[in-house]
């Protein structure tokens, strides 16, 4: 963590640019890589197969939140591509959610770049069909101005500002009990390396709190990673070692502990239709429902 938060500039100066680059694959302890989303989805695809499957009723005009959000990049494309009322991200690494925000106001930005000529066009189209721009200024001058509007007429019309946001969080270690409420919760990829840092109660308190944050009839998405991906992630610390070899909840146990213990109601399994996705992305997906 303190090699990631490290300046450039300073790593630059101790180490050539290989060793540095070394230096930050190994601080991953959380699973808080720093190309997450480059080397499991690649630079070829736009958007994270994962959304295939996702359906619009989950998110759509709902509140939403997304637990180990990483540089926010599905949080973000989740938001344009389904209407959230609102989204919060959230991850354990500082850095991640400052790339995060980077992330919000690239796509801001990108956004309202595309909606300004589109927008042009639509008002000449509506406002001057005849292409007689000066008959309708003359004509407008005559009439008593109107108060434009500013609030959004519509989910398409708000900012991304508006329903998007990242914070800085453990979701295993935060003592408080959250007022906020959602609609629908995301959990993807994350539960490995709450089993490998905190052990079996990490991922119980984390299966606990989400049922809590969850308003009734709320969605809880998750997409656990295979038992053979932690064996491979063990030695990422010592902690990790020692909480691998007593971990007695296996990924295929989680189904049975959501919903016989914690009490969710029914799940469904959307892993079928990720069948034909990019390798890396056809974990298991479940949707369970509160």
């Amino acid at each position: 963590m303190g090699s990631i938060a490290m300046g450039e500039g300073d790593n630059q100066s101790r180490n050539p640019a290989k060793n540095n680059s070394k230096k930050r694959k190994k601080v991953s302890p959380w699973g808080n890589y720093w190309n997450y989303y480059g080397y499991r989805i690649g630079q070829d695809l736009e958007e994270d197969p994962r959304l295939k499957v996702f359906r619009k009723e989950w998110f759509e005009g709902k509140d939403c939140l997304d637990i180990g959000c990483n540089n926010g990049t599905i949080t973000i494309q989740i938001a344009k591509k389904f209407l959230c009322r609102s989204i919060l991200g959230i991850d354990i690494d500082y850095n991640l959610v400052q790339d995060a925000d980077r992330n919000l106001r690239k796509a801001v930005r990108l956004e309202s770049s595309a909606k300004r000529p589109a927008n042009a066009s639509k008002l000449r189209a509506e406002d001057h069909p005849d292409g007689n721009l000066e008959q309708c200024v003359t004509v407008s001058s005559n009439e008593e101005p109107k108060e434009v509007s500013r609030e959004p007429s519509s989910m398409e019309d708000r900012n991304l500002f508006d329903i998007v946001s990242f914070q800085t969080d453990n979701i295993v270690k935060s003592h408080h009990s959250p007022e906020k409420r959602y609609d629908t919760i995301l959990c993807m990829s994350v539960t490995k390396w709450i089993q490998l840092n905190w052990g079996d109660d990490g991922l119980l308190k984390l299966f606990a709190k989400t049922w809590k944050m969850l308003q009734p009839g709320g969605v809880f998405v998750l997409e656990p990673q295979p038992w053979k991906s932690y064996e491979n992630s063990r030695g990422v610390s010592e902690t990790s070692a020692i909480n691998y070899r007593n971990i007695m909840f296996r990924p295929e146990k989680f189904q049975e502990i959501l919903l016989d213990k914690v009490g969710f109601r029914t799940v469904e399994d959307v892993t079928s239709e990720l069948s034909r996705t990019k390798t890396g992305f056809d974990r298991p997906v479940l949707v369970f429902k509160k």
